[in-house]
């Protein structure tokens, strides 16, 4: 009984472990086969056996490779998005820290955490940074509109 255990062990810290996706294909393959070569055997064909190192020697290994290519590519899109994340809360760390310190006032802290939330891509970065020049021109605008009529007053 402890060997079973060891075994385990061993097998877990070699990383031999299936996951779910690749039991399940591998249980598909094995029922395919088994179908398959029973029933060339219930039709009475001679060569049945040919469906099992077809099935067991190439399906079986060409689906579990398959299931662990689709693994490690969505692993790897996964690892993508939790960059993606990390740089956002470093990002808020740093203004949490530069508020702490006294460095940014309530309100220019607020404003900076709703723009770091608002542009989580580049391309919301780029309209951020639109709207907010479109917003400053417009005010520019409205300031030289405002001097000029005083100027018409005086």
């Amino acid at each position: 009984m402890a060997a079973a255990g060891t075994d385990d062990r061993a097998e877990a810290e070699r990383g031999d472990d299936d996951t779910p996706l690749q039991e399940i294909a591998a249980g598909a393959v094995t029922l395919v086969t088994l179908g398959v070569a029973f029933g060339l055997l219930a039709l009475g064909y001679p060569f049945f056996w040919v469906a099992f190192p077809i099935g067991f020697g190439g399906g079986l290994p060409l689906a579990v490779g398959l299931a662990r290519w689709y693994e490690s590519k969505e692993a790897e899109s996964d690892d993508r998005a939790g960059r993606g994340r990390s740089e956002t809360d470093t990002a808020l760390d740093t203004l949490r820290d530069r508020y702490a310190r006294g460095e940014l006032t309530d309100d220019e802290f607020e404003d900076r955490v709703e723009r770091l939330l608002e542009t989580e891509s580049v391309g919301d970065a780029r309209a951020t940074i639109e709207r907010a020049r479109a917003t400053d021109d417009a005010g520019e605008r409205g300031a030289d509109e405002e001097r000029a009529v005083e100027e018409e007053r005086g």
